[in-house]
């Protein structure tokens, strides 16, 4: 219900109301597509299909951002919950990051329309290892908002910090420009960034048919819920009187 509440609040009394979700993303796809197509759809390796690269690659960052940013501040924007009635705190967090998720839901059907339109069908194990990547990115928002939120409500330079961060990783990940074009140690050093990995090899299922191998994956899974857990851990750390703090 909170992210229910969260998800309606967030588009009330705007002229477009939940058309922002989606048009939000696709404004920014449409100016990187205009100023890189011409660039990196021609190179004859599979990236025919850029600009759909290009909106998967999108819309799975703007989920992390925005299920991160929406984390980070939950705590706080819910302050009147937090400090006067009994509710566990991770379940404001949680509500946050899921409000997100719908978010993310909403601009799925945007990528299916241009699927369509572009006459594109990915195989069904990319599009199996696609919904498999999306749950672990969700894991991963989770894990995020699970440590920054409760640092927001005691160092608001949090905000600052994490704008820089996620500024970072939206050039440092293979979202408007194909990770094989740069340097072998440089792609093994992107690939450490969880979003990176999961967007590049998103995109090379979809696109050219490569999947990153069985121990890349059991390797990036563990790495997932090994990060979950000390999310929590850390949490039960700095929760405590948080609501003082408020």
């Amino acid at each position: 219900m909170l992210a229910k509440t969260d998800f309606k609040l967030r588009y009330q009394n705007s002229f477009l109301g939940y058309i922002w979700a989606i048009l939000t993303p696709l404004l920014i796809f449409m100016v990187l597509n205009f100023v890189f197509s011409s660039i990196f759809s021609k190179r004859g390796d599979g990236s025919q299909f850029y600009s759909l690269g290009l909106l998967v690659g999108l819309i799975l960052y703007f989920f992390f951002q925005d299920g991160t940013n929406s984390g980070m501040r939950s705590l706080q924007s819910k302050s009147s919950l937090v400090s006067k009635i009994y509710l566990s705190r991770w379940t404001i967090i949680m509500a946050s990051t899921a409000h997100s998720a719908m978010v993310f839901l909403a601009n799925l059907v945007v990528i299916i329309i241009f699927f369509i339109w572009y006459g594109f069908l990915p195989t069904f194990n990319a599009i199996f290892l696609f919904i498999l990547f999306s749950s672990l990115m969700y894991v991963i928002i989770l894990s995020v908002s699970m440590i920054i939120a409760p640092l927001f409500i005691k160092f608001r330079d949090m905000a600052m910090i994490w704008e820089v961060g996620l500024r970072i990783m939206f050039y440092a990940s293979p979202i408007f420009y194909p990770l094989q074009m740069l340097p072998e140690w440089i792609q093994q050093i992107l690939l450490l960034n969880p979003v990176a990995f999961i967007i590049h090899f998103t995109k090379e299922s979809m696109f050219n048919n490569h999947f990153l191998n069985a121990w890349q994956f059991v390797l990036f899974f563990t790495s997932s819920i090994l990060f979950f857990l000390f999310s929590l851990w850390v949490y039960r750390k700095l929760i405590p009187n948080i609501a003082e703090n408020l």
